[in-house]
């Protein structure tokens, strides 16, 4: 007579359970995730120094404070949203001379990438990224750009910038159009870039909840001073 009450129980804790993790598995599917924003042009003021010269990417800038991320559409039942991830753990310089930006380089710790939540970003880096194999990302410019353009009163300007893109171990060239602000001592670059994460052997695994497009953005706002 006691197993229906057993069985009973077990079921009742199953479904307990459940109500508890439901929530959080949900959360972790369809939360927005941290995106990685564009210019801030509000408090800018006219540049202090020339643009010629080396230009350090610097970890803390007010609005403008360097991060780098991505940001992809997930398909779940019902609906279609966005998730990005960011980290400020980027590293990089970029050189000017005679008004062209002649050589750059930036490194992203892709171990730093969150998202909310932190489950997420673990699964993100184990299984997607695979961070243990492929800790950074990096992006090389490789075609001079004329920043000449680029007004010196605090107002933003708009340039092209051409470069490989190394990631998850393969390197593809990409372009892209980029707002540069030149506020007080220092630049700011911002932009995004499109990519196909296929492109780079960025594959996800089949879930049955949620499927991640294949086309998306890497997001980047690099704020940088001369050293």
């Amino acid at each position: 007579m006691k197993k229906p009450f057993v069985a009973l129980t077990v079921v009742a804790i199953i479904v307990l359970a459940l109500a508890s993790v439901g929530p959080i598995v949900y959360k972790a599917l369809t939360d927005p995730g941290i995106k990685t924003g564009g210019l801030h042009t509000g408090d800018a003021s006219a540049a202090t120094t020339d643009v010629n010269g080396t230009w350090t990417i610097i970890p803390n800038a007010g609005d403008n404070t360097t991060s780098v991320g991505y940001t992809f559409h997930e398909l779940l039942p019902g609906e279609s949203r966005s998730t990005s991830g960011t980290t400020h753990d980027v590293t990089g310089e970029v050189t000017v001379e005679g008004g062209t930006l002649t050589a750059g380089n930036v490194t992203v710790d892709v171990n730093g990438l969150q998202t909310d939540v932190e489950k997420r970003d673990i699964n993100v880096r184990r299984t997607i990224l695979h961070t243990d194999d492929y800790p950074t990302a990096t992006f090389t410019v490789s075609t001079p750009v004329d920043i000449t353009g680029v007004p010196d009163n605090g107002e933003p300007g708009t340039v092209t910038v051409t470069g490989m893109l190394n990631l998850h171990g393969v390197e593809k060239e990409v372009t892209a159009e980029f707002d540069v602000l030149r506020t007080g001592n220092r630049l700011v670059i911002a932009g995004t870039v499109p990519i196909n994460r296929i492109d780079f052997g960025v594959e996800t695994p089949d879930f049955v909840a949620a499927k991640v497009d294949e086309d998306g953005e890497l997001n980047i706002r690099l704020a940088m001073e001369k050293h």
